[in-house]
């Protein structure tokens, strides 16, 4: 996600975004390859010079901002993963176009069936890449009223029908956009906690793989229906059901709430040392997952959020006025949420959070991972003697749970010892070790003296904030110096 010259400023709840500014006018150096697809495109709906200048210039503008948004929205994956300026003038760029498209279609709708013949996918196709960014957009951000940005835009396709037509034509490429958008779409729903949305969305998807299977003989099948299998073990995995007084479900959140910030001690004080930036690490074998996110993974990464709210309604509330009384944006900490990396990958994201930590803050690192243990004794007890965590490797596990090392003159390449981070211990950080390993973390030296916390546990259930601000208000004291809680601020 990506802020620019025109960056989303608060996110908006209809399905289409706020338009500002006419359409670019295509440069001349792409209007003859653009003429030149207007002509293929309308040679079917009668001679071109029967069509009106305005009508032609219409369906020319619209492939133009089509063809850019495209070239825009397959630039993004080039975007460097980790940094957080970087990314930014490049996806208001994108930000801008896309609301351009949305809105141009949407005035020209009757031109573009006639003269462009748009289809309903298409114009999905469109709101689909719009709730991607917003989703991205998050990611980079984690803002998670994007979240429900998001939401709108894949919940205005399904309700508006806009990939109903796709089953009818014989192209299963279009079915295959249709199954992702889905696949998306559960993850939106999954972050939100709209559980009843994810089941429906669930049995929707079972049933379009299943008419797309059956109707095309393609490769992906397995994978599909893998897809499945994960989505309904995560949802089995991550119970959150409660019932309230009157026996109905309610849906918990682990996400903070501005009524649910724990009390803290007499004495204690806050607003020293916040917490800015998280690396949250996923590489357990075997563990459950969906679209690269487990569930450790999941539920660590809304612990570290405030609850989505809704800006505009909150500006909407009566009483409220202009600028003293307008609510102030919230920020919740940046996140890296990286699935099974590889020691070069996990250090590079590291580095990066590292560099840009700002001052008075606090990097913390959750590290959900299979242990590596050390075979034998050995002469001396430093960081690299007892083992740590995991990282990916192109080789196969051995022994499923454990991974041994199987020359004892050398340490384990593929692990993360507890002397790889002590680097970063010249900023504050805050560790939490989830591995069956934990302990090889358990003398983790301080070397330079900033306020650290290293939290371990081989079977942490991570309801995040609210297991550290318990641990910082029973123990914090006699580890930061200053007595310094770190909790995001209202």
């Amino acid at each position: 996600m990506v802020r620019g010259a025109r960056q989303p400023q608060q996110p908006r709840s209809r399905l289409a975004p706020r338009l500002t500014g006419t359409v670019e006018k295509p440069p001349r150096k792409r209007r003859s390859r653009t003429e030149f697809a207007l002509k293929e495109i309308m040679s079917s709906g009668g001679a071109e010079d029967d069509i009106p200048q305005g009508e032609r210039k219409t369906v020319t503008d619209f492939c133009y901002l089509l063809d850019k948004s495209k070239q825009l929205f397959n630039g993004l994956r080039d975007l460097p993963q980790y940094g957080q300026k970087q990314w930014q003038s490049y996806f208001g760029r994108t930000f801008d176009v896309y609301t351009k498209l949305w809105k141009f279609q949407q005035q020209h709708r009757q031109v573009l069936d006639n003269r462009y013949g748009l289809k309903r996918w298409q114009i999905g196709e469109i709101a689909s890449k719009i709730g991607q960014l917003y989703y991205h957009y998050y990611l980079r951000t984690s803002e998670t009223s994007y979240l429900n940005e998001a939401f709108s835009f894949y919940s205005a396709i399904r309700q508006r029908s806009y990939y109903s037509q796709v089953n009818k034509e014989d192209r299963p490429e279009l079915v295959v956009k249709k199954l992702r958008y889905y696949a998306r779409f559960i993850v939106v729903c999954l972050l939100l906690n709209k559980m009843d949305v994810v089941k429906d969305l669930v049995k929707e998807l079972s049933d379009e793989i299943e008419d797309y299977t059956h109707r095309f003989n393609t490769e992906d099948q397995v994978e599909w229906n893998l897809v499945l299998q994960e989505v309904a073990a995560f949802i089995e995995a991550d119970p959150v059901m409660v019932l309230n007084d009157d026996n109905t479900i309610v849906i918990t959140s682990n996400r903070l709430a501005e009524t649910g910030a724990p009390l803290l001690e007499q004495g204690m004080i806050v607003g020293q040392l916040s917490l800015a930036d998280a690396l949250i690490i996923g590489n357990c074998n075997n563990q459950v997952k969906f679209s690269e996110l487990t569930v450790d993974m999941f539920r660590m990464l809304q612990a570290l959020e405030r609850e989505p709210m809704n800006l505009a309604s909150q500006m909407n509330k009566p009483g409220m006025q202009e600028s003293a009384d307008k609510p102030t944006r919230r920020e919740n900490p940046h996140k890296y949420l990286l699935y099974k990396p590889t020691f070069s990958q996990l250090y590079t994201f590291l580095a990066a959070s590292f560099k840009e930590l700002p001052a008075n803050s606090v990097l913390l690192i959750y590290l959900s991972a299979t242990g590596v243990f050390p075979t034998g004794r050995s002469d001396s007890e430093g960081p690299y003697d007892f083992g740590g965590v995991l990282t990916n490797s192109n080789r196969d596990i051995i022994n499923g749970d454990a991974i041994h090392k199987r020359n004892q003159s050398h340490k384990e390449m593929h692990c993360l010892h507890p002397g790889d981070l002590y680097p970063f211990t010249r900023k504050p950080l805050f560790i939490i070790v989830d591995s069956s390993n934990s302990v090889a973390y358990k003398n983790f030296t301080n070397l330079f003296g900033q306020p650290l916390v290293c939290l371990l546990s081989p079977t942490a259930y991570p309801k995040a904030l609210q297991a550290c601000a318990e641990a910082y208000g029973k123990s914090v004291k006699n580890i930061f110096e200053k007595s310094t809680v770190i909790l995001p601020s209202y």
